[in-house]
């Protein structure tokens, strides 16, 4: 299994390197485009501010190549939003991968959300022989309810906790902190 995690300076990569290192699996983290192009599977990674991180893929071209990958890729948080089509964080254009905006958590509600969350309303493949469960989140935007939308949580309203267009994948949530099972996400993802 060639895996690929980009690394652009945005990301929570050693984590998600461990979580695979556990299924079995040795991760390549790299910005180099063919090496990206030429993986079985590729994450795109994100922590941090939209606007900086978009920055840094607009920099290295990142941009252009990720929209047009073949093989399973999954953006997890950060990630999963830079693939949607704009956020309200920064006034962010992003990839337009998931035809949806972030926007952020209404002000009535603590943000940032932080902590485990039950997730709901499964389909997919990345969440095969999977029922609804707690998962580990922390962020202050959100991709709405989409067609896209592969699983959904609840913090004051329902939104898309996971999206899905074609061969791109993306979780608001951190399956590499969600225990056992995130640990069987991340293990449905290699097997697509």
């Amino acid at each position: 299994m060639n895996l690929v995690i980009i690394d652009y300076g945005a990301g929570n990569i050693q984590s998600i390197k461990f979580a695979f290192q556990r299924l079995g699996v040795d991760a390549v983290l790299t910005n180099n485009s063919t090496l990206i192009k030429e993986a079985d599977k590729v994450i795109f990674p994100g922590v941090g501010e939209a606007s900086s991180a978009m920055k840094k893929l607009n920099e290295s071209g990142l941009n252009k190549l990720i929209p047009n990958l073949e093989q399973p890729v999954l953006g997890i948080c950060l990630g999963m939003q830079l693939m949607c089509n704009s956020s309200e964080e920064g006034t962010t254009k992003g990839l337009g991968i998931f035809d949806v905006d972030v926007i952020k958590f209404n002000s009535n509600l603590k943000v940032p959300q932080i902590g485990w969350n039950k997730v709901e309303k499964l389909k997919s493949a990345l969440f095969e022989e999977l029922d609804n469960d707690f998962i580990y989140q922390v962020h202050s935007y959100y991709a709405p309810i989409t067609k896209a939308t592969i699983a959904t949580c609840n913090y004051g309203i329902d939104y898309s906790a996971a999206l899905q267009n074609k061969n791109f994948y993306g979780t608001q949530f951190h399956p590499e902190k969600s225990g056992e099972y995130g640990a069987k996400i991340l293990q449905n993802f290699l097997n697509i």
